[in-house]
């Protein structure tokens, strides 16, 4: 598999950088992109992936990025987060905005760059790391599960789009993972804390060792959803805590 080349967006913290070692380890030649380079650096240099600086938001860093490839046969869409827990009626235009620009625009983008590359590598593969949140929804949560249903949206239009084609498509939906999600999302590391208390959750390593599985399937299966959550949780407002 050395010749295969796997992008990965989002890739300098948290389940991107997992993938990032997980598909070396596998050995893919993996492309990754993020916003933060001396991270992204911090991640690819030491299992020998390449860092590309990438912004899923801005349309010139996508290409450019895409430029840059020699070829592609997964993407990885991982890139993407959440900001807030207002009530709708207490909605901020510019989270509400990021969060669709990233986790829905971002990922049409990168798609829509790297279609022709993926139809190429016989089988192309895009793997949309979405959410449980993108299947159900919560008090608070509008903004964020608005876009990760968006996004199953999407994921589910491809595998429709795309059929004939020798392009699979995977939709991975994690539930709790400990990862700098929370902290960005909250924007303080008590609160981030909280949401993990009494409870074993995810971790990146575990959702990108999914990723590695469904991408290295033969080429005639198509995975098209993982749906993992924590054994201590049951839905996005259901956890079991312990004492």
């Amino acid at each position: 598999m050395t010749d295969r080349v796997a992008v990965v967006t989002g890739a300098s913290s948290g389940i991107g950088a997992a993938t990032v070692r997980l598909l070396r380890a596998a050995q893919l030649d993996v492309y990754a992109g993020a916003r933060r380079l001396d991270r992204l650096h911090a991640v690819c240099d030491p299992v020998g992936a390449h860092a590309l600086q990438l912004d899923v938001t801005q349309q010139a860093s996508v290409d450019a990025f895409v430029a840059a490839l020699p070829s592609c046969a997964v993407l990885v869409n991982n890139a993407g987060g959440a900001l807030g827990l207002n009530h709708v009626e207490d909605a901020r235009d510019d989270e509400w905005r990021t969060m669709f620009e990233t986790n829905v625009l971002g990922l049409m983008r990168m798609t829509r760059a790297l279609v022709p590359l993926l139809q190429r590598a016989d089988p192309g593969h895009i793997v949309n790391v979405v959410s449980t949140a993108g299947l159900e929804v919560y008090p608070n949560g509008g903004g964020y599960t608005a876009a990760k249903h968006a996004a199953h949206a999407v994921t589910r239009t491809l595998r429709m789009e795309l059929l004939g084609r020798p392009v699979r498509v995977t939709e991975v939906d994690p539930g709790l993972v400990e990862t700098e999600f929370s902290l960005v999302r909250l924007g303080d590391e008590a609160r981030a804390r909280a949401v993990y208390e009494g409870m074993t959750p995810l971790t990146a390593d575990d959702v990108a060792d999914a990723i590695t599985w469904v991408v290295t399937r033969p080429k005639h299966v198509d995975i098209d959803q993982v749906v993992m959550r924590p054994l201590d949780q049951a839905t996005s407002t259901m956890v079991h805590r312990r004492a």
